[in-house]
């Protein structure tokens, strides 16, 4: 009776941590100890213990049902495994329990505890054996006990109950199969738990002791009073069982919060140390070259040891701009991969990590046979995207968990995708940083261009004039009129100069008007190709046949592209060997742009951010026309609502990237 009064008492705390934690293993365990209790209620009229007194067979087969469902419960809540039944998942503690249930409502209900004959004989070994082997499928899924020791459990109680029932009737093989489940129940304690606490060692004790009806069945008349002793102990194992699960949930509980409160302090240095980083604002590529140093904390603070930046560069292609915690062969292997990755497809379509942005990003769709990052078994990744207007405009990519027997959670990952958002934030405003001061330059610039040209070009006329009044002479000697011509020449050369500069200095006019990109560049292709014969410049034009047409001016975009045309041929001249002078013009749709490529093999841009910069040389032996025709560039592009861009190549080389709306 002070079993059942405390059963009682306690079972309204396990209902309680259920509604606290809404934990499933919670509730099991309530509804296990509920019918626990239901089986005290039951058999205490029937003197308890003296389940073979028939005078009442059905309350004694309701209470042994009860035990079984609640030893089942038990088992289930520790080992939630499961298998799949067509489309269906069922728990291996359904299949395993059901037939102990189906034995007790036969053995005490129907037979009355005596031994059946014929057919009926061989129901309760069947309804054992199949159990034993849901028991022996069970033991060896993989879960929290190692397989030897479930089947090895299971095997043992099932083959002895098997035998008792042959030996000594329908009562002691149930006896058996619930101090089985007992025994069980306290190895799976231990198993899942793993530590040593007061919760751990109470409930282990309280399901060991649990267990011991079975040695009942040995003769102990000699010795009432141990076997009354061992029947109190019995009875009160019960108790101490609830009262270990107890103090397991709490210790759960209070573990879990731990867990919680270090991952939000962990999380909280981690934001700390990104949100130190000073970001660079003033030019894209100095942005980009802070790579390494983010990568680097971002593997010092957070649960990766390898991250790396993908960053789009203005040529339109992924790079690797800088990493940390990878072996160099890794890093280079993943640069040459990130080359092959369409801008338009990147981070489109994986599932989100945790609900958050963060993907998992498969790298076999872009290896090639015999890549190095097969090898390296470097082929699948973590990805935090930084998602432009447009396009993803680089990713976070993380590798080498830390703790990976721990989840991964959104705690863990919010830092970075934060931090990936204000890396996107920071570039996006440098890049428009960068316009404003393009802008303003242009615009001081055409007013100097305006005031050059208007001071220069009424002297000059004067030069000219003369120069050709000279050059009509005939009473100057040959000699002079080849001096006169040398005027001419430089003043011609200077007007074109001037012509130059008023172009520059010029407002944009609002006519614009559809033009083919296409026809226009092979166009050019054709009326220049005899040039870059003269020249031995391999000269290679790839455009996409379904380009659109774009909003411009006709004229100045020719004329743009034959600056960067000219700059290119001027460039690759320097190079020694005849067979690597390339120049390529490649034009192609991205979104609502369309991109124009102009790419050569000679030396790369000094400075690519002042490529455009004008009289500045952007590289060795261009001079300054040169560089004044790429200012002029930017210039019409600007005016078409347009951008050019400058980018160094890999290995050797260096581009330019026009950029056009649409029509």
């Amino acid at each position: 009776m002070p079993a059942l009064i405390m059963t009682a008492l306690l079972l309204p705390a396990f209902g309680h941590l259920y509604w606290r934690t809404r934990d499933t293993r919670n509730l099991l365990w309530f509804l296990a100890f509920f019918f626990v209790l239901l089986r005290m209620a039951l058999l205490y009229p029937g003197s308890v213990w003296e389940m073979w007194d028939s005078r009442q067979p059905w309350m004694a087969a309701w209470a042994q049902a009860c035990a079984m469902l609640a030893s089942g419960l038990f088992l289930g809540s520790l080992s939630p495994l499961s298998f799949r039944l067509g489309k269906v998942r069922i728990l291996y503690a359904v299949p395993f329990i059901l037939p102990l249930i189906v034995y007790a409502l036969l053995g005490y209900g129907v037979y009355h505890q005596a031994t059946p004959h014929g057919i009926a004989f061989w129901t309760f070994p069947a309804l054992a054996v199949i159990s034993v082997v849901v028991g022996l499928f069970w033991g060896n899924a993989k879960g929290s006990l190692p397989p030897m020791v479930g089947i090895g459990m299971c095997a043992v109680f099932g083959a002895a109950a098997v035998w008792l029932y042959f030996k000594q009737g329908v009562f002691w093989p149930l006896v058996l199969a619930e101090s089985g489940n007992h025994i069980m129940t306290a190895l799976l304690v231990v198993s899942v738990f793993r530590r040593l606490s007061p919760g751990v060692a109470i409930s282990v004790l309280g399901f060991t002791v649990w267990s011991f009806p079975f040695l009942l069945m040995f003769p102990l008349s000699q010795m009432p009073l141990l076997a009354l002793w061992l029947m109190r102990a019995i009875v009160m194992a019960k108790v101490a069982a609830a009262l270990g699960l107890i103090l397991l949930a709490l210790e759960t509980e209070l573990a879990t919060n731990q867990a919680a409160g270090e991952r939000e302090r962990r999380a909280r240095r981690e934001m700390e140390a990104y949100s130190s980083l000073m970001l660079s604002r003033q030019r894209v590529e100095d942005f980009d070259r802070q790579a390494s140093q983010i990568c680097a904390t971002v593997v010092e603070n957070s649960r990766f040891s390898q991250a790396a930046l993908l960053l789009l560069h203005p040529v339109g292609m992924y790079r690797v701009m800088g990493s940390a915690g990878m072996d160099s062969a890794t890093e280079r292997a993943l640069g040459s991969l990130a080359l092959r990755i369409p801008v338009a497809e990147f981070l489109t379509f994986p599932k989100p990590v945790a609900d958050g942005v963060t993907v998992h990003l498969d790298l076999s769709q872009w290896l090639t046979p015999g890549d190095d990052l097969t090898r390296l078994h470097f082929t699948s990744t973590m990805a935090t995207p930084m998602q432009g207007r447009t396009a993803t405009e680089g990713a976070l990519l993380l590798a080498g968990m830390r703790r990976p027997e721990e989840p991964l959670r959104q705690d863990d990952l919010a830092p970075i995708e934060i931090l990936a958002a204000r890396l996107q934030s920071v570039r996006s405003q440098t890049r428009m940083l960068e316009k404003l001061i393009d802008s303003e330059r242009f615009a001081g610039l055409g007013q100097l261009a305006g005031n050059v040209t208007t001071q220069l070009n009424n002297p000059l006329t004067v030069i000219l004039g003369y120069a050709s009044l000279l050059d009509e002479s005939s009473q100057l000697e040959a000699h002079e009129h080849k001096a006169v011509e040398s005027i001419l020449a430089a003043a011609r050369t200077m007007r074109s100069t001037l012509e130059s500069l008023h172009r520059v200095a010029r407002g944009p006019s609002a006519q614009l008007a559809k033009v083919s990109v296409s026809e226009m560049l092979v166009d050019m292709e054709r009326l220049h190709r005899s040039e870059f014969l003269q020249r031995s410049i391999e000269f290679r034009l790839n455009v996409d046949p379904e380009l659109p047409q774009v909003q411009a001016h006709a004229q100045q975009l020719r004329q743009a592209v034959l600056h960067c045309l000219q700059f290119a041929m001027d460039a690759v001249e320097h190079v020694e060997e005849a067979s690597d002078r390339t120049v390529t013009l490649e034009a192609k749709k991205e979104g609502n742009r369309v991109e124009i490529t102009i790419s050569h093999s000679g030396p790369a841009f000094e400075h690519p951010d002042r490529a455009f910069d004008p009289f500045v040389p952007p590289q060795a032996g261009s001079g300054e026309a040169a560089g004044l025709g790429l200012s002029l560039c930017a210039t019409i592009l600007q005016d078409n609502n347009g951008r050019a861009s400058a980018a160094n190549l890999v290995p050797r080389g260096a581009a330019i990237l026009l950029e056009l709306q649409a029509a």
